[in-house]
């Protein structure tokens, strides 16, 4: 199962095993029960701290459990093969039931240990899903760090009678206590403030008791990343406040055209981010919302942005980074198929509609990309334009029509997307010369229109925004309110690119320097103090 590079890999991790590791499977006779046999063979033959049984009787075959060999009652299930995109997910379970301690704040290791009640997850992946393994292996280690706490983690491709009977048609897909609990990626910190009634209030308060920054980024994709090093290297006190650190980085998988790189994945990317941004005094403040802003009453004083769970920071100047989302079409059914068969990622979702026919509407490379991955999983593709043309570079235009599964429809316009309560199972499409309308039956429907900015909560604070909500920043990234400045998706620069937003995030945070320098706060403000 594992060739040899990826054995002597797994073997130096292990050496960081502190205690001994269990591994007890419950198989079959099918192949998929004799590979994961083999592989679990090949983990235990790595280091002595390993042992294999094979003597479980769970129901759901193949599947194994990892768990501490002192402690027996805390335990990680995996359903199927944990490879691809998990195999990393794999090597942390058997580290963190050998004792090895997580990357992970202490504060959420005791907010775990602390859970009061009994969770059982059930979570389903995909091995292709980009998204998953944030959530595998948040579940992971929750499950061994709390004994009322299970995760049974479930490779939807092994078990995929179980993913049609549950209507799982988007992953990650959690279930809690046989429940729906979530569809989409989830980090730790996102989990437990679901389960922990009083995590807001906590976060509210830690928020609150912030001193005031000198540089405060809302939003932590590559523009806010790169916004905050050049403030930083400037010597003044930076912070950044994110939903989500790394923004829509996180749903993009290959990468190519990053000058210097030749390939990477979003995920990836923003690990490195994360981890330059930890090289120097920055305060990352993560699943932090902003809802409001007060513009300051005088150049050089401060700002004020009110967060969602009610904490106020403050700071002498702003970057806004707030990046954008994928675009919705619109129309009836999408909402109510919303991972009912409407999905948005076709790497993460694409594996779940295996031999079925689909629809990829938006004819950009995002979309002809989308089309050309799921033509190789999926029995039939119909690639829906609403111009006259395709807009996709064309390298990727032939290597689409050269595929004998795809149908490609110009002129497109999705008026419906329709379904029996349950799923989706077609959409009407309107021809836009001749006005003819046509129902397509299909399972899926994947939505690539490009992006919509993240920009409705600034609309009353005097911030000018362009009509399609961007805001506007001169050659500086300033808006027109001083001391706050703006960078990437969310902005008026064109060319939505993750290079453009690094490079627009460094400009924002140099025009921010300068502002500051140039700008003596008032006497009351006078006790900021730079950071060293």
């Amino acid at each position: 199962m594992l060739d040899a590079n990826l054995q002597a890999q797994l073997k130096q991790y292990l050496g960081n095993l502190r205690e001994g590791v269990e591994l007890v499977a419950s198989l079959d006779d099918s192949e998929k029960s004799r590979q994961t046999r083999a592989l679990i063979e090949q983990i235990a033959s790595l280091h002595d701290l390993v042992t294999a049984r094979f003597d479980g009787d769970h129901d759901r075959k193949p599947s194994f459990i990892i768990r501490r060999a002192a402690d027996a009652d805390k335990w990680v299930r995996f359903g199927g093969l944990p490879m691809g995109h998990e195999f990393t997910s794999l090597v942390l379970a058997l580290l963190w039931a050998g004792g090895h301690p997580p990357k992970v704040d202490a504060d959420l290791i005791e907010q775990i240990r602390g859970l009061e009640g009994d969770y059982h997850f059930e979570m389903f992946f995909s091995l292709s899903c980009h998204n998953c393994p944030d959530v595998v292996q948040a579940l992971t280690l929750m499950a061994l760090e709390n004994p009322r706490i299970t995760a049974t983690l479930i490779e939807g491709g092994s078990f995929q009678e179980e993913v049609d009977a549950r209507g799982v048609m988007a992953v990650p897909a959690t279930f809690l206590n046989g429940e729906p609990f979530y569809n989409g990626r989830m980090e730790l910190a996102e989990i437990l403030s679901k389960l922990d009634k009083n995590a807001d209030a906590r976060a509210a308060e830690k928020l609150a008791a912030k001193d005031p920054f000198e540089v405060l980024i809302i939003g932590g994709g590559p523009a806010g990343a790169a916004a905050a090093v050049y403030t930083a290297r400037k010597g003044f006190r930076t912070g950044i406040a994110a939903e989500r650190f790394g923004g829509q980085l996180m749903d993009t998988l290959g990468i190519e055209n990053l000058p210097g790189t030749t390939y990477t994945e979003g995920p990836k990317l923003t690990d490195s981010l994360r981890a330059q941004v930890a090289e120097y005094d920055i305060d990352v403040m993560d699943l932090a919302r902003a809802v409001q802003i007060t513009p300051a009453s005088q150049p050089g004083a401060m700002h004020s942005v009110l967060m969602a769970n009610g904490a106020t920071l403050q700071a002498r100047s702003l970057v806004l980074s707030t990046g954008a989302r994928w675009r919705n079409l619109g129309v009836p059914g999408e909402a109510d198929y919303r991972n009912k068969g409407v999905a948005y990622c076709p790497h993460c979702d694409g594996p779940l509609f295996k031999g079925k026919r689909i629809a990829v509407i938006g004819g950009g490379n995002s979309g002809v990309e989308a089309a050309i991955d799921l033509a190789g999983i999926v029995g039939h593709v119909t690639l829906i334009e609403f111009d006259k043309a395709l807009r996709a570079d064309e390298v990727l235009q032939r290597k689409l029509r050269s595929m004998p599964n795809v149908e490609i429809v110009t002129n497109g316009q999705t008026t419906e997307i329709t379904g029996d309560g349950a799923k989706v199972s077609g959409l009407v499409l309107k021809d836009r010369v001749s006005g003819d309308e046509r129902r397509i039956e299909l399972e899926g429907v994947f939505v690539q229109i490009g992006l919509v900015p993240n920009t409705e909560w600034l609309r009353d604070m005097g911030l000018e925004l362009s009509k399609f909500g961007e805001i506007i920043v001169d050659d500086h990234g300033a808006t027109n309110l001083p001391g706050i400045y703006a960078a990437g998706d969310c902005t008026t620069v064109p060319h939505k690119q993750i290079v453009v937003a690094m490079g627009e995030g460094a400009k924002a945070g140099l025009g921010a320097f300068d502002f500051l320098i140039r700008n003596e706060p008032p006497a009351d403000n006078a006790a900021v103090a730079k950071a060293a």
